[in-house]
């Protein structure tokens, strides 16, 4: 994963997302998956941008299938966004950078 952006697996997701002291956005993807690349690079930009401020992290649902379930995560690419530990929202498909941070403003503002 690039510098700033965080790699999930099902071992780390509870101590890195779920009992963050800072808002989380999960980028759940697959190596498969030609949406999910093209939004790679938009990713890492928002967590160079926001580094500090925002967690950013991507998780591969083929590498932590029961996370993704768990969540019933039925498409990707999926970007939930995670406050106190709670899902607060959540974008399926392929999102602009400006459609990705008009949605953190919405929700972490």
């Amino acid at each position: 994963m690039a510098g700033n952006v965080l790699e999930l697996r099902d071992d780390n997701f509870e101590a890195e997302v779920l009992k963050s002291d800072k808002p989380v956005i999960v980028d759940f993807w697959a190596t498969w998956c030609m949406p999910c690349k093209m939004l790679t690079p938009t990713v890492e930009e928002i967590a160079n941008e926001y580094k500090g401020k925002y967690k950013i992290a991507k998780l591969n649902i083929d590498d932590a299938m029961d996370v993704a379930t768990n969540l019933s995560v039925m498409n990707i690419p999926t970007l939930i966004f995670f406050s106190n530990g709670q899902e607060a929202a959540r974008m399926v498909g392929a999102a602009s950078k400006r459609d990705i941070l008009k949605k953190i403003k919405e929700v972490f503002v």
